[in-house]
């Protein structure tokens, strides 16, 4: 199912020398920082920086993920082009 766009008007305000908007609760997003773009027909795209995570934080994260779901699984009725398992001795 594709997620249905969000918009909202907003206010452009001075901020020092500066123009700035506020970004509302809907949109929000994780970081700090966003990389800013204008496109030829001067529609602005605001695209949230992605930065390396250490693996730390990448374990912080999956634990705050929901369980996965049986659902969530493939399957596999007919296993015919998989390849063979290798014999493994223990």
């Amino acid at each position: 199912m594709l997620e249905s766009v969000k918009e909202q008007r907003v206010r452009v305000f001075m901020n020092g020398r500066s123009r700035a908007v506020r970004i509302p609760k809907e949109f929000e997003f994780e970081g700090d920082e966003v990389t800013i773009r204008k496109e030829a027909d001067g529609t602005l795209t605001l695209v949230p920086d992605v930065r390396e995570r250490s693996p730390k934080e990448i374990l912080q994260w999956l634990r705050r993920q929901p369980p996965l779901a049986a659902s969530d699984f493939p399957d596999i009725d007919d296993d015919s082009d998989m390849l063979p398992l290798d014999e493994v001795e223990l």
